[in-house]
């Protein structure tokens, strides 16, 4: 990925247009170009309007933004305020997400599928999910396979990489408490400690500001160009503060759709980059946090990163094209709200597809046999992983149940011959027939 080219600066273009031309140029100018809201790097290679150029063009669009922006609370590093545009594919994009997940015990197609699958096994899988994707965005490179087996079974992380992935499972576990309450310095603090432990070269550096001599730069990953320089360090704390006022509502004096605010506190935290490492662990978990904090419950069964990891790049540029193009933070909104609203597709296609799965096994299983919701659920995963073992800590750790309910529901079905059990150590395991399909 190459950096944007920065637009050409507004005050440059209006003393090449003349007292004649500025109404034409501001007649054709328009927030939207073919119903996107585009940067220059982009419109630079579109036909202009006929009559103008590319420059008047620009020069048109950015009069148009500018007659609809407004103001954020924060500044750049060059003082310039931060702004977006309320243009019609944020407010389509958010209309989206409010009409599909809706907030606290609103009634919604995902709230209704997620209800009929089972809370807390669709819970479980979505954290793991993101725990396991949000890492890998960072350079973890343990497979999906591998780390759900060590966070399912409780086993010790064997690398940096399985680390890094169990912290973040842990602190996406603790999102749902810290969402109870107005978030402070020190949660945030405790929360990067939580995300970086064991995995940072020097251990001092988690849970607190990185330091004028920690030199952070952020850098393209195939070119090496540098990317963005986060403002000094000497800033942090003012700007932390900001921050927090901003996530507890408490800014800008206007109200702001809580979506929006979520997704500027996830910008804000990538831009001022507070840590030495974990700056977008903590600005995708925080942006859970405001999420859930402002009652979009059902968006802790989503795995943003999921989404962001099939194409990273696009997720670097949409912080480059808001920081080339005055701060206007349009691009990144727009940009992540295509994130949120591709990341409950992806859900309501998985949970759809589970369903339909486990009805087929139920009505197969009920006809014959006594089994509850949760056993149905590991046969179902069974059939498909031959050879696979299930101790009862990665049956509680699923199902988020009692050891002594977990180790019930193992017995029992390996008592009705639907699963091995061999004793390891001082505790059993339970196996996945190969002729499970046979068996049933």
């Amino acid at each position: 990925m190459r950096k944007p080219l920065a637009p050409p600066e507004i005050t440059q273009l209006f003393p090449k247009a003349s007292p004649e031309r500025l109404p034409i140029i501001a007649q054709e100018g328009r927030v939207l170009v073919a119903g996107k809201y585009i940067h220059w790097d982009n419109l630079r290679h579109r036909n202009p309007p006929e009559g103008l150029t590319h420059e008047e063009w620009w020069l048109g669009t950015k009069m148009a933004r500018m007659g609809a922006q407004e103001r954020l609370p924060f500044l750049d590093k060059n003082g310039w305020p931060f702004t977006f545009v309320f243009a019609a594919p944020v407010r389509e994009g958010l209309h989206r997400i409010d009409q599909r997940l809706g907030v606290w015990g609103q009634r919604s197609d995902v709230r209704d599928i997620v209800d009929g699958q089972g809370r807390e096994y669709v819970l479980t899988n979505s954290i793991l999910e993101e725990a396991i994707t949000s890492s890998q965005l960072e350079g973890a490179t343990t497979t999906r396979a591998r780390a759900r087996e060590m966070i399912r079974t409780g086993r010790r992380p064997g690398s940096v990489d399985e680390r890094m992935i169990l912290n973040n499972y842990r602190a996406i576990q603790r999102i749902e408490s810290l969402s109870q309450r107005d978030l402070t310095e020190a949660a945030v603090f405790s929360l990067h400690r939580m995300l970086t432990e064991g995995t940072l070269e020097d251990p001092g550096k988690a849970g607190v500001f990185r330091e004028s001599s920690d030199d952070i730069v952020v850098e393209l990953i195939h070119s090496h160009e540098t990317a963005h320089v986060p403002p000094p360090s000497s800033e942090l704390s003012e700007r932390l503060d900001r921050l927090l006022e901003f996530a507890n509502g408490k800014a800008p004096g206007d109200w702001l759709h809580p979506v929006l605010r979520a997704i500027i506190l996830h910008f804000m935290v990538g831009y001022d980059h507070p840590f030495v490492d974990g700056n977008g662990r903590v600005a995708r978990a925080l942006f859970y946090w405001a999420m859930l904090r402002h009652g979009y419950e059902l968006a802790q069964f989503l795995s943003v990163s999921t989404i962001l990891k099939k194409a990273p790049a696009k997720y670097s540029r949409a912080y480059l094209l808001t920081e080339t193009d005055s701060g206007d933070l349009t691009y990144f909104i727009d940009y992540h709200l295509g994130v949120v609203n591709r990341s409950i597709e992806a859900l309501l296609e998985y949970l759809r597809r589970k369903t339909a799965d486990i009805r087929k096994l139920e009505r197969k299983l009920l006809r014959s046999r006594h089994l509850n919701n949760r056993q149905i659920r590991l046969l179902s995963h069974a059939l498909r992983n031959p050879g696979f073992r299930y101790t009862v800590r990665s049956h509680q750790t699923s199902n988020r149940i009692a050891a002594n309910t977990a180790r019930t529901d193992l017995v029992d079905l390996a008592q009705q011959d639907l699963l091995a059990w061999v004793k390891q150590g001082r505790r059993y395991e339970f196996i996945a027939p190969a002729d499970l399909a046979e068996r049933l």
